[in-house]
Order: C-alpha cells, then sequence, then structure tokens
C-alpha cells in the first residue's frame, strides 16, 4: 500500500501560529513566541511532512520559518495571494484561521513550490539596513516637499526633522559601507556588479540584500523572480500585450533608475534601447526590454565570476 505523504500549512499571525496538517486534517493552534515556534516546531517533526508552506506575513513568519530550517525541515514562504488565487480557483471563498491553515496545506499538496534556502543573519542584517535605508529616503524626499509650500510657522521643524533623517541616513550608509567590507564575499561581488556602466552602490546593495540567489539561476529564472519576464494575455484569436508583473519590486524599482543611467553611460544597453526604439517600440516596453536584459547581464557576471568587459 503507498504510503500517503503529509503536508503542512501554518496561517501566520502576530500572535499566534495556525497549523492545518494534510491529509489527516489535523489542526493545532500555538503562540507566536519563542516558546509557541518551540512547540510547533515539534509538533510539525512529529508528523514527518513532505512539505511545510506558510505564507509571508510582514516579517512576522521569519522566526517560525528559521526555526523549522534549523531543525532540518523543508519549509518555504509564499506570497499569500498565490494561496488566495488557489482558495478561489478551489472554489473556498470562506475565510477563518483554520480554514486558512488547511488551504495552505492543500496548497502544499497541490502546487509543490521549491524550496528555497534561507537567507544567512548576515543577508537579513543587510537587507533590514537597505529596507530602513528606503524608508528614511521615502521620509526625507516627503519633508523636502512639505519644506517648498511649509508656512514660516513650520520651516523651523521641518528644517530641524530633515536635518535628522540626513543624519540617519548617512549613519545607515556606513553601517552598510562597513558590513559589505568585513565580508570577502560581498566585496567581491560588489565589486564585479559596480564594474557595470550606469549600476552604483544602491543597485549594488540592493541586489546583494534582496536577490541572494543571482548567480545560481538561467536568465529565464532569473527574470521571472525580478519580475522583468514578459507575460503573454493571449486568448483564441486575441493577442494581448505582453506586461510585466509580480517579482521583487525593490530591485525592479532601483533596476529601473540603473537602466535610466544606462541609456546615457552604458554603450551596449545604449545600442540595444536604440535598437528597440527604431523598430517601433514604445520608450516604457524598451526600458522594461533593456531592464530585462541588464539583469540577465549581472547574473551571468556573477555565474561566471567576470567583470564588465567592453
Amino acid at each position: 500500500m503507498k504510503e500517503e505523504k503529509t503536508f503542512i500549512g501554518i496561517d501566520v499571525s502576530k500572535e499566534k501560529l495556525d497549523v492545518g496538517v494534510r491529509p489527516q486534517a489535523d489542526f493545532m493552534t500555538f503562540a507566536n513566541t519563542e516558546e509557541g515556534i518551540s512547540l510547533m516546531t515539534d509538533f510539525v517533526k512529529s508528523k514527518q511532512p513532505e512539505l511545510i508552506v506558510l505564507e509571508a506575513t510582514g516579517g512576522l513568519e521569519m522566526a517560525a520559518l528559521r526555526s523549522l530550517a534549523v531543525a532540518g525541515l523543508p519549509a518555504v514562504c509564499v506570497n499569500p495571494r498565490q494561496v488566495r488565487d488557489f482558495a478561489k480557483a478551489m472554489g473556498i471563498l470562506a475565510k477563518t484561521d483554520k480554514i486558512d491553515a488547511h488551504v495552505i496545506a492543500r496548497f502544499a499538496d497541490s502546487v509543490r513550490p521549491e524550496i528555497r534556502p534561507l537567507k544567512t543573519e548576515e543577508t537579513e542584517m543587510l537587507d533590514a539596513f537597505n529596507t530602513r535605508r528606503s524608508q528614511l529616503i521615502i521620509m526625507l524626499t516627503a519633508e523636502k516637499n512639505r519644506l517648498t509650500t511649509a508656512s514660516k510657522w513650520t520651516k523651523k521643524d521641518i528644517k530641524k526633522s530633515i536635518k535628522g533623517l540626513e543624519k540617519a541616513l548617512d549613519k545607515i550608509n556606513r553601517e552598510v559601507e562597513n558590513l559589505i567590507k568585513k565580508s570577502p564575499h560581498w566585496r567581491h561581488m560588489d565589486k564585479i556588479l559596480q564594474s557595470v556602466p550606469g549600476v552604483g552602490p544602491v543597485m549594488s546593495l540592493t541586489i546583494l540584500a534582496d536577490l541572494p540567489e543571482i548567480g545560481t539561476m538561467n536568465r529565464r529564472q532569473i527574470a521571472a523572480l525580478v519580475g522583468v519576464a514578459p507575460l503573454n494575455r493571449d486568448s483564441g484569436k486575441y493577442k494581448g500585450r505582453r506586461a510585466i508583473w509580480g517579482g521583487r519590486a525593490r530591485i525592479r524599482s532601483v533596476l529601473y533608475m540603473c537602466i535610466i543611467s544606462g541609456i546615457c553611460h552604458n554603450p551596449k544597453i545604449k545600442v540595444f534601447y536604440n535598437r528597440l526604439i527604431s523598430s517601433g517600440k514604445k520608450h516604457k516596453v524598451a526600458i522594461t526590454a533593456c531592464m530585462r536584459k541588464l539583469m540577465i547581464i549581472l547574473n551571468t557576471m556573477i555565474k561566471n565570476d567576470a567583470c564588465w568587459n567592453e
């Protein structure tokens, strides 16, 4: 008799972890605390699961995911939109924590998402600094915009806020620089990435923090992961416009700025862009194609351990 494989879904919230088991239909709830996560890990381990799936929940899932990984269990974190779309496709419209946990377990059984290695503690630290850096830049930009229309009674306070944010941003930049300098591996990758005309410290940092898979994937996989691979929208005789969708938004945003610079400073990107425009492609289409090309170039350079070569 064929042995049934066990799949587990974990619905994560700030205070608790709801665990659904398939096909046994078991259900348990644990506190999302250090003690609760330890008990959850023991419970899950006793089930000898084929796969464990958690939904990304703004970082609330990381402690549980790390605990499962340390215990040697096959756990993966997925985009909650994927699970919700799966539930709708299966006709499951009701939503409670227990239902969600079992839906995630069912998703694990049906979809079998690929397990990716967890970020190291150093990479998580770099990612945290990069996230904070982005937040500070957004706040700083907002304050500078307010200053242009501020009344005489509030200008002093806004200027004080700007000064404080600039000081905090300088501190974060120094922390990031020191962190990269401490790692021979990151220093080497940073050197390769910044050897490309148009790629500066911000793009390099964002890749190091948000794209640890770079250099391990083929051209199609890396383009899809970043979200610069064109997706078809065809049905019958209808041929829809290709569009990009999903992927890692922060990398895509910085990549866009690199291309704007690259069109002027990177000869290969400039020639590629001009050829697309000459063939009748719209500006945005050409920019997206250049983003994909640059991402593939960077991936290949890291894979081949080679700096930019004119």
